[in-house]
């Protein structure tokens, strides 16, 4: 079913900047503390909700999210004219009473059918920017968003890109089962690996070659050095992230990017890179 544009019954925000919203939250996550690992029921009832979400049923949605505190709010990007759905906790932005467990903004207006992820924002600086300028490039996104610095767990609980027991891995699952590709966004400091500006792998799996090998020629033509962990032996290929392992048990498309500090830091490097990514977004969502 396709994602209503217009809901009725659903908190409506005014125009607001999407990457702005999505950087004012993940400005306020510490190194340490702000992250509480959900029960199993808490996990499927967010799930339950951002599955309603996508099938097009906001009320139904909202309903479900309430039963954990959880909001659905949409508003117009004011960048893009792009409508969204935000589910968020009702806590608000980080502080007491916010659990960390992440956001998940639904594009609306098109059939869902392609994500972005964001496991480590603050922690590998500025993809929460990056992943609101994806989100906002296609028709069709989901971009599920982690909603702690990944240090601020007990031990590496806050870690989402290789825990199971998370909003944000669970979600994810739910996208995987839709059979939505997706990519996943990553930072690495300049000096681990100086070569190169950034390394695009298929992570456990090998069904999103064709994309990227689409990918690291788009980001190659804007200039950037490309490590191919699909076709050689990379730095930080992401084989061990868990929602790649579930997209490779899956048979879905996948893909790792990391991006050197000095690409994510540079305003005009971050429009580079969306750019490049927008060339496989576009295609998902007009299969």
């Amino acid at each position: 079913m396709q994602v209503n544009s217009k809901p009725s019954t659903s908190p409506t925000a005014p125009g607001v900047d999407l990457e702005e919203r999505v950087t004012e939250f993940t400005r306020g996550f510490g190194e340490r503390g702000g992250y509480r690992i959900p029960t199993a029921d808490e996990r499927r009832t967010v799930t339950r909700g951002v599955a309603l979400l996508l099938d097009g049923d906001q009320e139904g949605a909202r309903k479900r999210l309430a039963e954990v505190d959880f909001t659905v709010q949409s508003f117009t990007d004011t960048a893009s004219g792009r409508h969204f759905a935000e589910v968020a906790d009702a806590a608000g932005s980080p502080g007491p009473g916010n659990r960390g467990w992440g956001r998940v903004y639904v594009a609306l207006g098109a059939k869902p059918s392609w994500s972005v992820q964001v496991p480590h924002p603050i922690a590998d600086q500025e993809t929460e920017r990056l992943g609101a300028r994806v989100l906002r490039g296609a028709p069709g996104g989901v971009m599920v968003l982690a909603g702690a610095h990944r240090t601020a767990g007990e031990g590496d609980s806050a870690d989402v890109a290789h825990r199971t027991d998370s909003v944000f891995h669970q979600v994810i699952e739910e996208l995987t089962k839709r059979r939505l590709p997706g990519v996943q966004l990553h930072g690495f400091a300049n000096e681990s690996f100086p070569e190169f500006d950034a390394v695009v792998s298929t992570g456990a799996g090998d069904r999103a070659i064709s994309e990227a090998k689409t990918l690291s020629t788009a980001l190659t033509e804007e200039g950037l050095e490309v490590c191919r962990a699909y076709a050689r032996k990379c730095k930080l290929s992401g084989t061990s992230n868990e929602q790649g392992q579930t997209a490779a048990d899956e048979n879905l498309r996948f893909l790792h990017i990391e991006l050197a500090r000095a690409i994510r830091t540079d305003n005009n490097r971050i429009t580079d890179v969306t750019k490049a990514i927008t060339t496989l977004t576009q295609h998902w969502s007009n299969p």
